[in-house]
């Protein structure tokens, strides 16, 4: 994990989200860049004949606000002394991310930003979604990871193993709702090639499957969860409810490691 993209938006979660996007980056020697979008369609008026103008005075005041932002982010990296740099891009926010994360090993965001779960479904980029409040552990002490067997939960399991083999403590966590399917041996026998120690906690389910996650999360006091995103459509998901958007909702839960 040697280069990590954060959003250096301003609102909820901006602090606890750089902060962990520092440590991660402090921890693993890594790169970090910091994207700012400022997209200028939205400075962008229409006349009652069907003309177009910028709105100048509101874009210049952005701009300055950004300029602002930048050079107070550029001071505070410098002292913390690692490699970074800052990409300032036009476009709309989510276009942004997927276009500045593309040689990105890992992409920082706040749960409460609603781009979270577009941003893992644009790109083969795992992004790791923290709750508004709090700070990561690093390295953190136990992580949980949800098995269900599917591509999804695969591919989160394999961008979190360098933050699993830090753990002190990690589970895998497989609700037992259904005889067959891929068994968890397998993902244990995975992380173990990897020289983490995992331990297998299959659970009856209890309610909602991401209810029954969620218990057994809880329990387990993990600092970090690694989740597949979307394994039903996101259509579904927002239609009848599911795993991913149930955690991506729940600012009580740890921070978030996903992947599709």
């Amino acid at each position: 994990m040697r280069s990590i993209l954060v959003s250096g938006e301003s609102g909820p979660g901006a602090e606890v989200r750089l902060q962990a996007a520092i440590d991660l980056a402090g921890f693993f020697g890594a790169h970090l860049t910091v994207l700012f979008s400022l997209p200028v369609s939205r400075y962008v008026g229409f006349d009652g004949i069907g003309g177009s103008y910028v709105v100048a005075d509101a874009l210049e005041q952005a701009r300055a606000d950004e300029d602002k932002a930048v050079a107070t982010l550029e001071q505070r990296l410098t002292r913390e002394g690692v490699p970074f740099d800052v990409v300032r891009s036009e476009e709309e926010p989510g276009a942004a991310i997927a276009s500045a994360a593309r040689l990105a090993d890992l992409i920082v965001l706040s749960r409460s930003n609603p781009l979270a779960g577009d941003v893992v479904l644009m790109g083969q980029v795992p992004v790791l979604a923290l709750p508004d409040e709090g700070r990561l552990v690093m390295p953190p002490r136990s992580a949980c990871v949800g098995w269900n067997g599917g591509d999804e939960a695969a591919a989160a399991v394999r961008a979190a193993v360098p933050l699993l083999a830090k753990c002190e403590k990690v589970q895998v966590v497989r609700i037992a709702e259904k005889a067959g399917g891929y068994p968890g041996t397998d993902v244990l026998r995975y992380l173990s090639r990897h020289g983490i120690c995992a331990e297998l906690n299959e659970v009856e389910r209890n309610g909602s499957v991401e209810e029954t996650l969620a218990a057994a999360v809880s329990q387990s006091g993990a600092d970090l969860l690694v989740i597949g995103a979307y394994g039903k459509s996101r259509l579904r998901e927002y239609l009848f409810g599911g795993v991913t958007a149930h955690f991506l909702q729940d600012q009580s839960a740890p921070a978030l490691l996903l992947a599709h």
